[in-house]
């Protein structure tokens, strides 16, 4: 049977009174982070703005009848640690140390706490090439989360494109949903593909994994050294046109899944003022950040899976709570886990020839529909955006900024509340929580 979750389940006195330790968000990470604090009495909230827990990676497994193996076990041992669960809250603001602002459902949430973790998780990265911007292209995992949430694709043909081994479970979910996935184009060259196979090849429970991808997707052609150069159709996705080596060819479809790879996501750690390195979260070997009782885990501190997500989660949690001596005994796990990360980052970097995808005519910037080309003409992040209004929009650069980094070697150069749209009353509603040393603050 599936996983009972009930938005804001007692969530109004803890929160009035504090966690000892916070998390904020709950894909794996978060949930073993939650899980792993839990343990050891403190008072402990994970908050999350999705319907459910489990992030894009178990997205679907709390409602299911038959969760993934994985997820039931995680999502089980949340529903039954005493961790207090809010969910559809979506932080916003931290209006001083030590206090966070969400808002659900139209209302304000304040979340005092002690100690934190940072667990965001991570989006796809998009890359501009003409003709992106059609109706059903979409997300590799974007289109996967529309399936899960009832989107029918029995029959549609499915074309799957850009890097990473996302590419693979997302058709073999596809296809699990009856659609005709056409092909996979993988922009990783064979070579590095065959090295990190290799790699994978001495872990047994990736090797399994792979097994069965490899099955599921048998007889669906995989191109390497490919990539797609203009999607085309009148008022929807039509064809989508790929570029293998000197070849093109045009190839009829009705979905484009298309994702180069995963992008940290930091904001919320950059507002608290977390330092960054290489566009990741920065943290020590108790996966604290810059920040005093500020800690972080999975995929913002770097994109390496869901094995190692868990395991930063379990050392925060411990950590966060005090108990470093369990915290250590799981290092050498992450040592493993940080060695597959680096594999993972060398065989699926993406290639420069990717840079020549948009035309200056091509949308960078969706929310404010600003072409690549005007874009082109600035030095920085900060000059395009007050010239050009890039990242200005709704999504407050978290499509372009990473497509500008990538095509111009940008970063982001701050980040100010509200890290997402909020309600205005809510930005300058006074706080009504009083500040105060909670169990576990040092």
């Amino acid at each position: 049977m599936g996983f009972a979750f009930e938005p804001g389940r007692n969530a109004g006195s803890r929160a009035a009174c504090g966690f000892d330790v916070l998390v904020a968000g709950a894909g794996p990470a978060g949930i073993a982070a939650a899980w792993a604090a839990s343990r050891t009495g403190r008072r402990v909230g994970i908050v999350d703005d999705n319907p459910a827990p489990g992030g894009q990676i178990w997205r679907g497994d709390a409602s299911a009848a038959r969760p993934g193996r994985q997820a039931g076990i995680w999502l089980d041992r949340l529903r039954e640690s005493g961790v207090e669960i809010m969910i559809q809250a979506r932080i916003f603001d931290q209006p001083r140390a030590g206090l966070l602002r969400a808002e659900r459902s139209g209302g304000l949430l304040e979340l005092p706490y002690g100690k934190l973790i940072v667990a965001t998780g991570a989006r796809e990265r998009f890359l501009p090439f003409p003709g992106w911007t059609l109706p059903n292209v979409m997300g590799a995992g974007g289109l996967q989360a529309m399936v899960k949430a009832g989107l029918p694709v029995r029959g549609k043909r499915v074309i799957v494109a850009g890097t990473g081994p996302l590419l693979l479970a997302v058709a073999a979910h596809l296809r699990k949903r009856g659609a005709a996935v056409r092909l996979i184009a993988e922009q990783a060259s064979p070579s590095r593909l065959a090295r990190f196979g290799l790699a994978v090849s001495f872990d047994g429970r990736k090797l399994v994994e792979a097994a069965s991808l490899t099955w599921k997707l048998r007889r669906v052609a995989y191109y390497t050294d490919c990539w797609p150069v203009a999607a085309e159709g009148c008022g929807k996705l039509e064809a989508v046109t790929l570029q293998r080596g000197a070849k093109t060819w045009r190839e009829p479809c009705d979905y484009l899944a298309c994702g180069f790879g995963l992008v940290p996501n930091v904001e919320l750690a950059v507002l608290l003022g977390c330092s960054l390195r290489d566009g990741a979260v920065a943290v020590d070997e108790w996966q604290q950040t810059s920040v005093p009782n500020v800690y972080c885990a999975g995929e913002p501190t770097g994109i390496g899976g869901v094995g190692l997500a868990l395991v930063e989660g379990k050392i925060a949690g411990y950590a966060a709570a005090g108990e470093p001596q369990k915290a250590y005994r799981l290092f050498s796990a992450r040592r493993r886990g940080r060695r597959f990360q680096r594999m993972l980052h060398s065989a699926f970097a993406l290639r420069k020839e990717l840079k020549a995808l948009p035309k200056p005519d091509t949308i960078l910037c969706r929310c404010e529909d600003v072409p690549f080309g005007p874009v082109s003409q600035h030095d920085s992040w900060r000059s395009a955006k007050l010239q050009t209004r890039c990242g200005m929009g709704p999504c407050q650069g978290r499509v372009c900024g990473p497509a500008a980094e990538f095509l111009f070697g940008w970063r982001p150069d701050s980040v100010r509340p509200p890290i997402f749209p909020a309600e205005l009353g809510h930005l300058a509603a006074p706080v009504s929580i009083p500040s105060g040393r909670l169990e576990g603050s040092e």
